[in-house]
């Protein structure tokens, strides 16, 4: 048997525990002792797998500007966005690049979700401007969800969220999806997140005024999912994370931490919902860094755990295999700050926290 360290030793009980408690299931629901240990060995060879994803993975491709990042277990791969071509791509262990999705609908590509259950990818897409496939109509005026087959590409809906709110600005950023299927998506230049259900219907599941921000600068940012069916979202300007309930959002609350944040940009939840990983940007600038928090109380106060430092490489959003995280280099500055020339290598870095819960599917 594969020796296993201390660290992985302890995620493994902790997971043996949700296993026992699994077999509580018997004779009430549809559950059977092989189907329960089938899900034990698929958590174990799902830990052991994301043990053997590199370090680091680099890969190229002149003027990208990924912005979103989402593993693939499915097809052991990771989908990246674009904010400049709007062109979805993966990216495979060996940091080979090929485009994915390419819709001329998607002006520029931000956020991004895997849904493995469902067998689709959600993309959120705006127009920051200064892209090729920017205009004046569109640029900080866009706002839509584009959903494609996983396996395929295939579109399955489009759907134009900056309709609901026409003649304000716009700017779809990041998107959360629930045990039902639904996605919250966040807009960064207005004060809402949008609900689409799995049917492609689209509403206004959150608006508040409270929220708006001065023209080009990012309010509502990163978001995700707790299972005890709340949203823990991003507000980028004051630097802060709120919690909104799923069946009450006006009782939305301010997340206690006890670390400061810098450009808070994306947001990764564990699968228990105890831990969150919040991806600091710091505007391109040598504080960039990724903190691991931990919440007992359901996230009313946090407490910092751990710091990796990334340095001026404008990290955006995390991903997760299995109990191993991964950020995004973006390198966004150079893109909306004229450097002179394009970026042409960009980064998934495999985040050496020393202790995970598991985030997986």
């Amino acid at each position: 048997m594969k020796h296993l360290s201390v660290t992985t030793a302890a995620f493994l009980r902790k997971q043996i525990s949700y296993l026992l408690l699994s077999f509580l299931c018997l004779g009430t629901v549809s559950c059977s002792p092989d189907e329960a240990w089938d899900g034990f060995n698929d958590l174990l060879d799902e830990v052991n797998k994301a043990k053997d994803v590199p370090e680091v993975i680099t890969f190229n491709r002149q003027g990208l500007y990924p912005e979103g990042v989402s593993h693939d277990a499915l097809y052991e791969r990771f989908f990246v966005s674009s904010a400049s071509t709007g062109t979805v791509g993966t990216v495979d262990y060996k940091g080979n690049y090929m485009p994915f999705i390419t819709d001329e609908r998607l002006i520029s590509s931000i956020g991004l979700e895997v849904d493995e259950n469902r067998k689709r990818v959600l993309i959120a897409s705006s127009d920051p401007g200064n892209t090729p496939n920017s205009t004046p109509a569109t640029a900080g005026q866009t706002a839509a969800l584009g959903i494609y087959h996983l396996a395929t590409g295939a579109p399955i809906h489009y759907v134009n969220l900056g309709a609901l709110r026409p003649g304000i600005p716009h700017f779809a950023n990041d998107i959360a999806i629930d045990k039902h299927g639904n996605a919250y998506v966040t807009d960064s230049f207005s004060p809402i997140i949008y609900k689409v259900d799995v049917h492609g219907n689209a509403t206004v599941f959150y608006e508040n005024e409270a929220f708006a921000t001065p023209q080009g600068a990012f309010g509502f940012n990163g978001i995700a999912y707790h299972p005890a069916g709340f949203l823990l979202v991003a507000y980028s300007i004051n630097n802060e994370i709120y919690k909104i309930p799923l069946s009450n959002p006006g009782a939305i609350s301010k997340v206690a931490l006890d670390a400061p944040l810098e450009g808070p940009d994306g947001l990764l939840l564990s699968k228990n919902g105890e831990q969150l990983v919040v991806v600091n940007n710091a505007g391109g600038q040598p504080s960039g860094r990724v903190l691991s928090f931990r919440s007992a109380n359901k996230w009313q106060t946090a407490s910092l755990a751990e710091r990796f430092d990334t340095g001026p490489v404008f990290p955006t959003t995390a991903t997760s295999y299995g109990d191993q995280v991964f950020v995004l280099y973006a390198h966004l500055n150079k893109l909306f700050g004229g450097a002179p020339q394009q970026q042409e290598e960009f980064t998934i870095r495999k985040v050496p926290f020393s202790k995970n819960e598991l985030f997986g599917r």
